[in-house]
């Protein structure tokens, strides 16, 4: 029998081709891309094979058959890591890993529950290529590289993988230009350059950032400031000092969007008492009001209402920013004699808050230390909803008054597990044990809800203070559309998405008696004006992004950190251009103004957090840090 003879870079070869068919059907099997035209497929299909031409064709240098083997496998193994991780992480977040999230490992702990239920067993395919390059390895004969190794064989094989790139970023830059300064859209990257060479750029990008601030020297202040003054909205007189000398009370409720409002799941209604509130009379229940959170979430939800700034594109300000100078609700509200204060039972270091929130000159942060965690009462994320806003109210009678605090629910997070006691109604039935879970978590979160509205007024402090409730994010990633489209008895479309990013928010005040639904288009940016106007202090000299959404001038625009966009005719998203009363695509340009001024305000945005430049608005040019109790 004849023996097989195999070329002498075989194994190199297999490794390129199986880590290649991996990563294109990884691509397909695990995220949901939208691909419109057979160009954007072969720009998929493609766009690995660079990237892995120039890593595994680094192996050619190497003399020794070992050593070289040791590197193609340990870079089959690097790549599937990489694979893997964000599949699991776009299950939750629809988005792609970044490098700041990377170097949040005191999170890692806390976030096992989560990342634990979006693993899925199928997902051993993304180390298809390494069983396949360890077979290789071991059944394939080979031979030791000669020293004199024709380098014309190598100068060629590397023309080809940059003549493959050059074809690559030529495709997508005729679908998609200037793909690479709208780096917002991660989705758009990694369809158009892949995942690998997306790290790369996301690299570029951090360390751009990182420079930004050493460079900075004030002088961009000015433009920022232009643009934020020619977009700033007076007050209404009429809420202007509403609830001046009120304490505040701000909840932030977890994961909940807004189409379980009013809104019923087998006959059981899933808010009773938020569905109460919409018709208060003390109430304005904003019902057309937008999360505007990106990778940071629940940080993101409280960096945007401290500071009515964007979050940074790729990662968490929390993390990568807390070192920065902030004009921020706690810092502004301590000048105004309130006593600030957050309440949220998990460890002080989650999302780095215990450094945060001192950067924002928050006066008191009651953590998990400050909670009596009894038997039964403990969630995955510290402290179940009921327990925690009982003993919260009775540490708010200990405030020095007017107290203003920011109260962290936690129960309603994914994975949504409750115990067996707290749920309230049964599970719904669908395809996705997300979403078959969330109800029944979001009817928990309402309960406890409704108990602290009670204990509040047993308390005394109820009728003294004004109760501002929004939801920090969605809950239901777009990877269950085919469960919500079974729940709303539609096809989720990428407009729906957007409505979909809908939060519900409470502004309640106890004896105003003027409450009523509010349809104005708002989002989160707009909270810290809204609620100092509210509280009867002036922000026409600050450095902010939204608008008082009581005033006349308040502009209906909502911009998302991806770039999506909602105007009062109007949604964008993925490149589309909706008409928002029928939801069918329509021209462009009747969204292409509001693209451009989207992308100069998060620039603007980006700008003064990574220039640090609010640093600059003090005349000792750094803020005196308020040090926590």
């Amino acid at each position: 029998m004849k023996k097989v003879t195999w070329p002498k870079h075989s194994v190199l070869g297999i490794a390129i081709v199986a880590t290649w068919l991996t990563t294109y059907i990884g691509y397909i099997t695990s995220f949901n891309m939208k691909i419109d035209n057979m160009i954007q497929e072969l720009i998929l299909f493609i766009n690995p094979l660079s990237f892995l031409l120039f890593l595994y064709g680094l192996a050619l240098f190497i003399k020794s058959t070992k050593r070289k083997n040791i590197y193609i496998f340990s870079i089959s193994l690097i790549t599937s890591i990489i694979m893997f991780s964000n599949a699991v992480f776009y299950r939750f977040f629809s988005d792609f890993i970044t490098l700041p999230l990377l170097f949040q490992t005191n999170n890692f702990g806390d976030l096992s529950s989560s990342a634990t239920a979006n693993m899925h067993l199928t997902d051993i395919f993304f180390f298809t290529d390494v069983i396949i390059i360890a077979l290789a390895i071991k059944f394939i004969p080979q031979r030791e590289s000669a020293l004199r190794r024709r380098n014309i064989g190598r100068k060629l094989y590397f023309v080809v993988a940059a003549t493959i790139l050059m074809v690559n970023l030529a495709l997508s830059e005729a679908q998609r230009p200037q793909l690479l300064t709208r780096s917002f859209d991660r989705e758009l990257l990694v369809k158009n350059i892949g995942t690998y060479n997306y790290h790369i750029y996301d690299l570029f990008i951090q360390s751009k950032t990182h420079a930004q601030r050493a460079l900075a020297d004030g002088s961009e202040l000015t433009e920022v400031a232009n643009y934020i003054n020619a977009n700033y909205a007076e007050p209404n007189p009429k809420m202007f000092g509403a609830a001046e000398g009120r304490n505040l009370i701000i909840v932030s409720m977890e994961s909940l969007q807004n189409f379980v409002i009013n809104n019923k799941m087998y006959e059981h209604e899933i808010t009773p008492f938020l569905n109460s509130l919409t018709k208060d009379k003390d109430t304005f229940y904003f019902n057309n009001f937008y999360h505007q959170t990106g990778l940071g979430k629940t940080s993101d939800s409280e960096f945007i209402l401290e500071n009515s700034l964007y979050g940074r594109n790729g990662g968490a300000v929390f993390f990568t920013n807390s070192g920065n100078t902030f004009n921020s609700l706690s810092e502004k509200l301590g000048d105004n004699g309130y006593f600030t204060s957050v309440m949220h039972a998990n460890n002080r270091s989650f999302w780095n808050r215990d450094i945060m929130y001192q950067a924002l000159g928050t006066q008191k942060f009651y953590d998990v230390e400050s909670y009596e965690i009894g038997e039964g009462e403990a969630v995955n994320w510290g402290m179940k909803d009921i327990p925690f806003l009982e003993q919260s109210v009775e540490l708010m009678k200990e405030m020095p008054q007017p107290f203003a605090t920011r109260l962290i629910t936690l129960t309603n997070h994914h994975p949504f597990d409750l115990d067996e006691e707290d749920m309230l109604i049964p599970q719904y039935d669908s395809n996705s044990k997300t979403l078959n879970k969330y109800f029944q978590s979001v009817r928990y979160m309402d309960e406890a809800l409704k108990i602290f509205f009670d204990d509040l007024k047993k308390s005394g402090l109820y009728d003294n203070s004004i109760i501002v409730m929004y939801g920090d994010h969605y809950g239901i990633s777009e990877n269950h559309n085919k469960a919500m489209g079974m729940y709303l008895d539609k096809e989720i479309t990428p407009f729906d998405n957007v409505e979909l990013q809908k939060v519900p928010m409470f502004v309640h005040i106890p004896g105003y008696g003027k409450g009523k639904t509010m349809d104005e288009l708002s989002g989160q940016m707009d909270l810290r004006p809204t609620i100092l106007h509210l509280l009867g202090i002036d922000t026409k000299e600050d450095m902010q992004m939204g608008a008082d959404v009581f005033s006349p001038d308040h502009e209906p625009f909502i911009i998302f950190r991806d770039g999506r966009l909602v105007t009062e005719n109007n949604i964008f998203a993925h490149e589309v251009c909706y008409d928002i009363s029928t939801g069918e695509e329509t021209d462009y340009g009747a969204c292409e103004p509001y693209v451009e001024r989207a992308t100069t305000e998060l620039d603007y945005s980006d700008l003064i957090i990574n220039g640090d430049l609010l640093r600059f608005t003090d005349g000792d040019q750094e803020k005196s840090k308020t040090k926590m109790h």
